[in-house]
């Protein structure tokens, strides 16, 4: 009895344990591959966020084992990791100045090399002193090539765009055409959690994405995807925004609808619609819109203007000039990006566009030259049709844990149609003679353009940590088709004024242009680490670009036939191939990062032109070799506080048009001599920049100048030749006609300095901000066989405070002072200086819950040394009302110019002319609208039951 008890217990104790073992132990058999052998070290890794979902930087981690004592603290992304830890049962202690002290214990199967652990969650304590104002994570923080703001810190109002969040971001200019400069530089591209987003466009991005579901704003300097993946940067960055969701506002969807019309046939309206689930989106962005040319920007955006450096403008603070009449435009925009598998990731976008447009020009100035003043008026109209398809298409794959594949193909496609009608009057009083030339006709333009490309990006990881190897190659092919016409009269008259005609003359032509440009290039690279800090560089690549041109024009005669104009065709084929042999050494210490190494640049164009004179072919072929030095210095004394050097050396190569051995002839009046002599251009250019943010004080520094100069920069010297033109037999006239040789000249330099200096508010109510720029350039020229060189000055200062008492009431007074001086020692040409001095102000005020006014004024000072004076003053104002619980729905009201002021004049001064451009009257308006906005999440993105993480750039993690 006793023994029948004991094997009872025993079975039904083997059922329990039975029960116990996972399902897949049940179907073990004898010939089932037993469990992996326990691994003698494993890494063990994590993230720290506070309660707000922002990752912690900084915070001391502590590791304890059985054998273990190890001790780290978390990155720029908040993330930890300890690697050879020796034992599967430990503990994890994280500390944080402001945050009570996180201790957590962790159990593993001793066989598993890699642990995630799952995210901590800080709490913040609630007896902090008073003098420490910040958490973990400053609101600004520098990296190696990105800048990183945590939107949380920055209060917009309800139902805000981007955009109006970056305007309250240090440093940051944003264009009321939806442009962003990021401390003096443009913002080219945008991207969403790491991917491309509605196809790049910037815009896009800012105006359309809803602040509130911003975690992280980045503006990061983008070597491309290769060096994103290797770490090998060769050439330029861009500048690139990068936006960040927070974690419980990337599963949901997000729309906006705009609707706005108003007086002379102007209307808006706008669509966006995005879907977004984890590393999921879809979404769809359209507009169209009519609107009125030349009508001036206030230039008052985010506290800054808009103005560049170059031509000068007048007007209600902005540079440069449109023309009288209208513009029809619109542009849908499909997006799709997709987690596919854990393995496979796509990213896509299809966009068309359309602009129709018709202009008014009315242009009045001088030209200077060697035989006296030239002096002329246009009067042109014109139509241009555009429209475009353009698609874009990636697929990345992780193949296994040491290889990636990622191919882009990209498909575009454009049309334009042009139709000008052309009203020129030239009276010029030259040393020769006086010249009285009129002309008066119409021309024409119809081009397409087709553009296909592939790029493929193999990267290879080895075991050895830091070791890599990666293949690129890409080959993209252009074919342009234009076909057109001109259809002038040219009349001769005795004195300035029409009444006596002596001479007239007709000259239609057609002509007929095609070209095919093909591009194949090909890099590999290779990193050899050297430590756990240092490594060597290598890459190699080569350039090889094809380009078939063919350029007919022939004569209609009166009859209607057509004679072949041979000594204005232009035929010919050149082939470019440029290498790149790039070996560096690299150092990436906790403070200092170095980089040091060369370039090699081997360089060869050969190419052919077609003579139809003499039915004969003209080669041609150049080589240039050149070693440019590198290097990068970075120091960074803390998260918020960095420094960098940088030098670059940069080789330009003539164009085969430069370096064509014969004469162009295509355009009869602007003849073009090529220089089969010229060498390329080598610019050196050395930038430094200083970056300091005091995150206690929310005051932020930021400090840059480049110095450029340019050895053997390849130049033009125009020619004026005065051809003897018999008008009647005892009248002899002259024509102008250009001939423009190219030239090698040394001694070009510029040195621009930068700086933006912003004070918030501990609540930031209150945000001052100063910034500019000083910029000198000297540049040898020649002109007419005579060498001569421009020096130019620039002033550029700015002081926008951005002022917000209470959530109901934002003011924002500006004031702007811009000076530009240019010397020239051309021999008839003018120094000149233009002054601008902008006050401005522009805000917004709620009121009795959903009501606002807005409101923007703007009074420019504008005057120059050629006579030019202007002091409009603009004035807008809109109303705007909230309704639903939401308040997003909103309905508006906005009137533009309402002192009719707007008339402005757009001035552009060169060494060899100045140029007036009348703009048109039409800037007096008004905009009724109704804007809707919508917003549905659904919590933070999971995985297996577990919250996803996601990398520094907020792309999410499938494991």
């Amino acid at each position: 009895m006793k023994k029948l008890f004991i094997i009872a217990a025993l079975a039904m104790l083997s059922c329990q344990l039975f029960a116990q073992v996972p399902q897949a132990r049940t179907r073990r058999s004898a010939t089932t591959t037993p469990p992996p052998p326990p691994v003698l070290s494993r890494e063990v890794s994590g993230i720290v966020k506070d309660e707000t979902g922002q990752t912690i930087i900084g915070a001391l981690v502590t590791l304890k084992s059985k054998v273990d004592t190890l001790r780290t603290s978390t990155n720029e992304d908040g993330i930890f990791i300890f690697k050879n830890v020796k034992y599967n049962v430990f503990n994890v202690t994280i500390e944080s100045i402001g945050y009570v002290l996180s201790l957590r214990k962790y159990s593993y199967a001793d066989f598993t090399p890699k642990l995630v652990l799952d995210p901590v969650v800080l709490k913040t304590k609630q007896n902090v002193l008073n003098e420490v104002k910040i958490n973990g994570t400053p609101s600004v923080i520098y990296k190696t090539d990105t800048v990183e703001y945590r939107a949380s810190d920055y209060k917009v109002h309800e139902n805000a765009t981007l955009d109006e969040l970056l305007k309250k971001m240090e440093g940051m200019e944003v264009g009321s055409d939806g442009s962003l400069t990021h401390q003096g530089q443009q913002v080219v591209r945008a991207k969403l959690n790491g991917k491309e987003f509605a196809g790049g466009s910037v815009a896009q991005a800012i105006q359309n994405l809803p602040a509130d579901i911003i975690e992280k704003v980045q503006i990061v300097d983008d070597y491309g995807d290769m060096a994103a993946r290797t770490g090998v940067k060769d050439g330029d960055p861009q500048k690139v925004l990068n936006v960040t969701t927070k974690a419980d506002r990337s599963v949901g969807t997000t729309g906006r609808v705009i609707a706005q019309a108003g007086n002379d046939d102007r209307y808006n309206a706008q669509l966006f619609v995005e879907h977004i689930n984890a590393n999921q989106v879809l979404g769809v962005i359209g507009n169209i819109r009519n609107t009125v040319n030349g009508v001036a920007s206030t230039g008052v955006q985010g506290g800054a203007t808009n103005g560049g450096g170059g031509g000068s403008g007048v007007g209600a603070g902005a540079r440069g000039a449109g023309t009288q009449g209208t513009t029809q435009s619109g542009s849908p925009t499909f997006n799709y990006r997709d987690q596919w598998s854990k393995k496979v990731q796509v990213v896509s976008s299809y966009a068309y566009s359309f602009n129709n447009n018709n202009s008014i020009n009315n242009q009045y100035g001088q030209r200077y030259t060697s035989y006296g003043p030239d002096n002329f008026t246009n009067d042109n109209t014109s139509q241009r049709n555009n429209w475009s398809h353009n698609v874009r298409f990636e697929l990345a794959v992780d193949l296994d844990s040491a290889n990636y594949l990622q191919l882009n193909p990209t498909y575009s496609y454009s049309n334009s149609t042009t139709a000008t009608n052309i009203s020129q009057d030239d009276v010029d009083n030259y040393t020769t003679g006086f010249e009285h030339q009129f002309q008066k006709g119409t021309t024409s333009n119809l081009s397409t353009s087709t553009n296909y490309g592939l790029t493929a990006l193999l990267v290879h990881v080895f075991k050895k940590p830091h070791r890599n190897f990666s293949v690129q190659l890409s080959l993209t092919q252009n074919n342009t088709v234009a076909n057109g016409g001109s259809d002038k009269d040219y009349k001769y008259f005795a004195d300035s004024t029409q009444n006596t005609l002596i001479r007239d003359s007709t000259a239609n032509l057609l002509k007929s242009q095609t070209n095919r440009n093909t591009v194949l290039n090909a890099r590999v690279t290779y990193v050899e680490p050297l430590s756990t800090i240092s490594q060597i560089e290598f890459s190699g690549s080569i350039n090889r670009s094809t380009n078939n041109a063919k350029a007919i024009q022939d004569s209609v005669q009166a009859n209607g036939q057509l004679k072949d104009l041979t000594a204005l065709d232009n035929i010919y084929n050149f082939t470019t191939t440029q290498s790149r042999i790039m070996l560096n050494y690299r150092y990436n210490g906790t403070k200092v990062n170095l980089t040091l190494g060369a370039t090699a640049i081997p360089y060869n164009l050969t190419g052919n032109k077609v003579d139809e004179n003499v039915n004969q072919s003209i080669s041609t072929s150049r080589s240039f070799f050149r070693i440019i030095p590198s290097f990068r210095f970075a120091y960074s004394w803390s998260q918020t506080e960095r420094f960098t050097l940088t030098y670059t050396g940069a080789n330009t190569d003539p164009s085969f048009q430069e370096i064509q051995p014969f004469t162009d002839r295509s355009n009869p009046k602007d003849l073009i001599v090529g220089n089969p002599n010229l060498t390329p251009a080598f610019s050196n250019s050395i930038n430094a920049q200083f970056n300091d943010y005091i995150a206690n004080s929310k005051f932020n520094l930021s400090l840059g100048i480049n110095a450029t100069s340019i050895d053997n920069q390849i130049t033009t010297n125009t020619v004026q030749l005065l051809v003897p033109l018999v008008v009647t037999p005892t009248k002899t006239t002259y024509e102008n006609i250009n001939e423009t040789n190219y030239i090698n000249l040394s001694g070009a330099q510029a040195i621009v300095g930068r700086y933006n200096i912003s004070k918030q508010s501990d609540n930031r109510e209150y945000n001052f901000a100063l910034n500019g720029n000083i910029t000198y350039s000297y540049n040898p020229a020649m002109s007419n066989n005579a060498l001569y060189h421009q020096t130019d000055w620039r002033f550029d200062e700015r002081f926008g405070p951005r002022i917000n008492p209470n959530e109901n009431i934002e003011f924002n007074p500006y004031v702007g002072y811009d000076v530009d001086r240019t010397f020239t020692t051309l021999l008839g040409a003018r120094s000149t200086i233009y002054k601008t001095t902008i006050l401005a102000v522009d805000g917004k005020m709620y009121f009795i819950k959903t009501f606002q006014v807005n409101y923007s004024a703007t009074k420019s000072f504008v005057s120059s040394s050629t006579g030019l004076t202007t002091n409009p003053l603009v004035i807008n104002a809109g109303f705007q009302k909230e309704f639903l619980k939401r308040k997003n729905l909103v309905i508006t009201f906005d009137a533009y110019d309402i002192l009719h002021q707007n008339k402005f004049l757009t001035q552009t001064v060169t060494p060899t002319g100045v140029t007036n451009t009348l703009s048109n009257s039409l800037s007096r308006y008004f905009m009724v609208g109704l804007r809707l906005n919508l917003q549905k999440w659904s919590g933070v993105p999971k995985r297996n039951g577990r919250a996803m993480q996601r990398r520094g750039d907020g792309s999410f993690i499938y494991e």
